[in-house]
């Protein structure tokens, strides 16, 4: 089984180099950055399978880090905050935001391996049975007016039952809309480059601008 990917996000070089020689020698593939900006460019390019992001960096702190994840649909790994001075209210925050856990420093070994075990473990796709079909529940959903009767799978991780409800969802209104983005848009109440990313990460064909049924 290939060895999980860890992205530790931290300004302080002793913090990174410590932290990337123990979670070396547990196995994982790590990978640093020391701030926001190297952080972004990493997660624009790959998706770790868990992050461990500082609080206070001096160019773009960790929870507005956390923030833009979220806002750009990009939190689909867990993050555990990490700070040398946090206090409570931060760690609510944090958590509140989307991160799954929070560690503070000095981090004891035990600590942080026990937390990312767990971190990884909660938030990995659970196997479905040997030759049954994931079980799922039909649900009346009513949109515009119209009762839909769906199959909504409930014994996978919320993320991906999320994910599962979502490409029902836009699959539906785009064909409601002919296909058009801009007006589907419109109707959910999402900005237009907001949904055009969220269409690509749901794997949804939809028209480019200017032609209809031409999929990128």
């Amino acid at each position: 089984m290939e060895s999980k990917k860890i992205l530790v996000v931290d300004d302080e070089i002793g913090i990174r180099e410590l932290l990337s020689e123990i979670l070396f020698d547990e196995g994982f593939q790590v990978y640093l950055a020391e701030n926001a900006e190297q952080a972004r460019a990493y997660r624009n390019d790959q998706e770790p399978d868990l992050v461990l992001l500082d609080i206070w960096m001096p160019d773009t702190d960790g929870i507005t880090l956390l923030r833009e994840w979220v806002d750009q649909d990009l939190l689909t790994m867990p993050v555990v905050m990490m700070s040398g001075h946090g206090t409570i209210e931060t760690a609510v925050e944090a958590t509140r935001i989307g991160a799954v856990d929070f560690l503070e420093k000095p981090i004891a070994l035990q600590k942080l391996l026990a937390t990312i075990a767990k971190a990884i473990k909660e938030t990995a796709p659970k196997p479905s049975a040997p030759s049954a079909e994931t079980q799922g529940q039909n649900i009346a959903l009513s949109i515009d007016g119209q009762v839909l009767q769906i199959s909504l799978p409930l014994d996978l991780p919320l993320r991906e039952a999320r994910e599962h409800f979502d490409a029902l969802y836009f699959d539906y209104h785009l064909k409601m809309e002919a296909g058009n983005v801009s007006r589907v848009a419109d109707k959910v109440g999402l900005e237009r480059t907001h949904l055009y990313r969220k269409l690509k990460q749901l794997g949804i064909k939809f028209a480019k601008k200017g032609g209809l049924g031409e999929s990128q």
